[in-house]
């Protein structure tokens, strides 16, 4: 009898054993229309309490890159990069702040002031002038509605892999580009990957939900101040 328990014991443990090494189950976005999967993936990212978003694009010839983390109803913090030019970003509620490199400052200020502001922050208003369309990009409703809301003809292209994770590929026929959206547990984007002028860019999402803390440097200049 206590062989018999023990066998039965052992089968058990293997049993489990298998069902947790096997693989994740679909949550059938592949089959459904291409409209819907991109609906379904705006919808989780706009519910969701934050995410990392990072990548490089071309956009009307300008190379971007951009590595942000951004947290719902409160902001955003990372840094980006315009032409090799790079620049730290905050925005924490309604203000939004900046710190560039020395090269970054030089370009858009002059030799003379990009002296002074060496290593410092900048800070304005972050729903109107010059610091206001970085708001977009630290904002999750209008970062993801303005990236997924607005596509041509939309193509489901069934499920495959990105970088290792099973995705479902939504392609845009009309603008050209490929949105991955997770294949299992919440549909959110997971990938845009848009051809631009012969150049292939793609940012990604990831560490969705995963909070960050934000807060305002210290110190930071009124760029109104400026001039």
């Amino acid at each position: 009898m206590r062989t018999g328990a023990l066998a039965v014991l052992v089968a058990s443990v293997v049993l489990l054993a298998g069902c947790g090494s096997s693989a994740a189950k679909s949550n059938g976005e592949a089959q459904k229309t291409a409209k819907q999967v991109a609906a379904d993936a705006l919808d989780a990212a706009v519910s969701a309490s934050a995410v990392h978003v990072a990548g490089a694009i071309v956009s009307s010839g300008t190379n971007l890159t951009l590595d942000l983390r951004i947290v719902k109803n409160k902001g955003g913090t990372g840094t980006m990069s315009e032409q090799g030019l790079k620049f730290q970003l905050i925005r924490v509620g309604g203000k939004a702040y900046i710190k560039g490199s020395d090269a970054f400052y030089k370009k858009f200020a002059g030799a003379g002031v990009a002296a002074l502001l060496h290593d410092k922050w900048l800070e304005g208003s972050a729903t109107a002038g010059n610091l206001a369309s970085l708001t977009s990009l630290t904002d999750i409703a209008r970062l993801f509605n303005g990236a997924l809301g607005s596509h041509g003809t939309l193509k489901n292209d069934g499920e495959t892999t990105y970088k290792g994770q099973k995705v479902v590929a939504i392609e845009d026929t009309a603008k050209g580009g490929t949105l991955y959206v997770a294949a299992t547990g919440t549909p959110y984007p997971i990938a845009i990957v848009s051809p631009n002028n012969g150049k292939t860019g793609s940012i990604t999402f990831d560490e969705w939900n995963k909070s960050v803390g934000i807060s305002a440097p210290k110190g930071a200049i009124d760029i109104g101040s400026l001039g």
